[in-house]
């Protein structure tokens, strides 16, 4: 009897390593993967400044490799129709800012780190803490950064240079968030 309920577990184990070795795919991982993108923000000069409010869900539902042919034209116009820059700015601005996806160059210099500097001054692109952003796309898009000779004087700064309270330390580094 306990040769027969050893040779029945034997036969039924070899059943199921042959029926694995049927299917070699049954226990290694899935890499299909499904997602819902609800938002993209790479760069939020692109989606908060140059693009009107009704492109926001086109943009954070799709991926960098349809900006160009998606929010190209609305960017230019924007630089264009608002800003009144010429098409040497508008067409500096598209390549610089599309597709809307952060680059950071881990070769170069970190001295070289800037919002904008990976495409403009050899920089290594991302941002540190400190970088003025705001004043960085100002003057991009109506400063004499691109054209000196076609600006909206006034326009490139909003004249806030430090934060309000310093950053931290230590990791997160960002100082707690103003509370009503």
């Amino acid at each position: 009897m306990r040769t027969s309920k050893w040779l029945i577990t034997a036969v039924l184990s070899l059943a199921g390593v042959g029926a694995w070795g049927c299917n070699p795919d049954a226990f290694e991982p899935s890499t299909v993967r499904t997602f819902n993108q609800v938002q993209r923000l790479g760069n939020p000069l692109v989606s908060e400044v140059f693009l009107a409010k009704r492109s926001h869900p086109v943009h954070g539902s799709t991926g960098p490799a349809q900006d160009n042919a998606l929010i190209s034209a609305e960017l230019k116009a924007f630089v264009a129709n608002v800003a009144g820059r010429n098409a040497t700015v508008q067409n500096t601005l598209a390549a610089v800012l599309l597709p809307d996806e952060l680059i950071i160059q881990t070769d170069k210099d970190q001295a070289t780190a800037g919002w904008l500097s990976w495409a403009l001054a050899n920089g290594w692109g991302g941002r540190r803490l400190t970088d003025d952003v705001v004043d960085a796309g100002l003057d991009a898009i109506f400063g004499p950064l691109l054209d000196p000779n076609n600006t909206s004087p006034g326009l490139e700064s909003d004249h806030v240079d430090a934060n309000d309270v310093p950053f931290l330390a230590t990791f997160p580094y960002l100082a707690a968030p103003h509370l009503p």
